[in-house]
């Protein structure tokens, strides 16, 4: 049997490393959005995603925001760029085709 071979971020070390920095980042966003420009959501955004890349108790409390406000969760799927993103937006491309053509006049 094969052993998976570990990333860097996966050690214990570096989870909690990129954690604090992701929790420094999201506490420093209100700072940095004083500024003009779009800096603050940046520096939230990536916080956040470092948050989540490290973090189950934060995963499972997004999946729940997630569920309780879809449309915002849609944006910020988008935002962190996630392949489950990508896959719903596909699907739902797909379905819209799909009913657009079911409701097509058919003409003989």
């Amino acid at each position: 049997m094969a052993s998976r071979e570990k990333k860097w971020i996966d050690t214990t070390p570096m989870r909690e490393i990129v954690f604090g920095c992701g929790v420094v980042l999201i506490l420093l966003s209100p700072v940095v959005g004083a500024i003009p420009g779009p800096g603050g959501t940046i520096v939230f955004a990536i916080g956040l995603a470092m948050v989540l890349r490290t973090s189950r108790w934060a995963k499972h409390r997004y999946v729940k925001w997630k569920r309780n406000h879809p449309e915002a969760g849609r944006w910020t799927d988008w935002g962190l760029r996630r392949r489950s993103a990508k896959r719903r937006e596909a699907l739902m491309k797909q379905q819209k085709e799909a009913s657009r053509l079911e409701k097509a006049p058919q003409g003989d």
